[in-house]
């Protein structure tokens, strides 16, 4: 929806909503993304304002304004995460290919770290949103969506069935749902086999019933989804394999040379396999089966740096980082989400925008047989201003 599109009521909804949230410092101050949030939430004001809140202090806190400008992704990702902006469909809107198919999910996730997975989903999804800048500006007209295509062909179970990869997605999914709210124009999800009807029930929880309306799933008639394609999409826009006319300079109908289409990830870019061992500068501690162990940490200067490096000797164990207002409300930076740091030192940081009291929180509830012993090291740094 679109600002031009809302109705009377829908506008004086609208004002009051942008008037609350006016001391927010947003990456885009334009009406149409103010306006995203509400439709996220049906026009509650109050939901829309925690929501939009909550993504401001998980921008500050992670540094997601200048991701694509300061952060070097790892090369794993750089070349064999199956992604690419290709052009822009009929309304301007990028134009994103996505071979999910042919991903070496395992690889990847053999290959770079959870965090560093995620992070990229956040990059991939601001270089999307300076696209539809850059495409607002030449068109001189509002571009707020983008236009997906999701090619399932070469899909595998093994790949599907990987544990890591199925709980990296949906925190993926989660993620974008809560920072990226309606940015999708449309998704086309192409060559899909019969397997994938599992996988996509598996996900359609985690994603919003405004996202589901729209994605059409095609299976392997490639007359009928181009046909499809063609209708929202230009053809001079859209790669031969697809339905359209474009190549890239070597004439290659899938576009190889401007997109990623994944592919198999040589093991050169794997990560070494060592079981994790504590330094001299952690503490250890034990958490019984089905409890927690909350770590409070009183910031008292913005900006400053909450650090963590832990890991686990006896399996894996739930991790999340919240602060709490001196009004008692809670806001999560870390969502808790259980992590493997008994096969890889688990190393992090935030930007802890507010003075306030910060809590991190090792979670073993789900455990309930095996303790779980932790080795930790959890700093918090003063700004650099205050070294000099």
């Amino acid at each position: 929806m679109l600002v031009s599109q809302m109705s009377e009521a829908q506008k004086e909804t609208f004002d009051q909503f942008k008037d609350k949230v006016k001391d927010c410092n947003l990456i885009d101050p334009s009406d149409d993304y103010i306006l995203k949030w509400l439709v996220a939430r049906n026009f509650d004001l109050d939901q829309a304002e925690k929501m939009l809140r909550r993504s401001v202090e998980w921008r500050k806190a992670n540094r997601i304004d200048g991701i694509v400008e300061q952060w070097e992704p790892p090369m794993a990702l750089v070349k064999y995460y199956p992604m690419g902006i290709i052009g822009a469909d009929k309304f301007s809107c990028p134009l994103w290919i996505v071979s999910f198919g042919k991903g070496d999910w395992r690889g990847i996730l053999q290959s770079v770290s959870k965090r560093d997975y995620l992070r990229y989903i956040s990059y991939m999804a601001e270089k999307s949103f300076a696209q539809m800048r850059k495409n607002s500006l030449q068109t001189e007209n509002p571009v707020t969506y983008q236009t997906f295509i999701i090619d399932m062909e070469g899909l595998s179970m093994r790949q599907m069935a990987y544990k890591p990869f199925r709980d990296v997605g949906f925190e993926g999914i989660q993620i974008s749902e809560a920072n990226y709210p309606e940015s999708l124009r449309r998704v086309f999800i192409v060559n899909a086999p019969k397997v994938f009807t599992f996988v996509f029930n598996m996900v359609k929880p985690f994603l919003h019933p405004v996202t589901l309306d729209k994605i059409s799933v095609f299976g392997f008639d490639k007359s009928e989804w181009s046909a499809a394609l063609l209708k929202e999409i230009d053809a001079d826009q859209l790669p031969v394999h697809f339905g359209g006319t474009m190549t890239d300079s070597k004439g290659d109908p899938k576009c190889s040379s401007l997109i990623s289409l994944g592919g198999e990830v040589p093991q050169s870019y794997y990560m070494e396999a060592t079981k994790p061992t504590p330094n001299k500068n952690m503490t250890s501690l034990s958490i019984p089966s089905g409890s927690k162990k909350k770590l409070e940490f009183k910031v008292i200067q913005s900006n400053s740096i909450l650090k963590w490096e832990f890991m686990t000797e006896d399996g894996d164990i739930g991790f999340g980082v919240h602060y709490v207002e001196r009004n008692g409300d809670k806001f999560d930076l870390v969502n808790n989400e259980r992590v493997e740091s008994h096969l890889m030192m688990e190393e992090g940081e935030l930007l802890c925008t507010r003075p306030v009291l910060y809590i991190v929180e090792f979670d073993n509830s789900f455990s309930y047989l095996r303790s779980k012993k932790l080795w930790y090291r959890i700093v918090v740094d003063l700004p650099i201003s205050n070294y000099h």
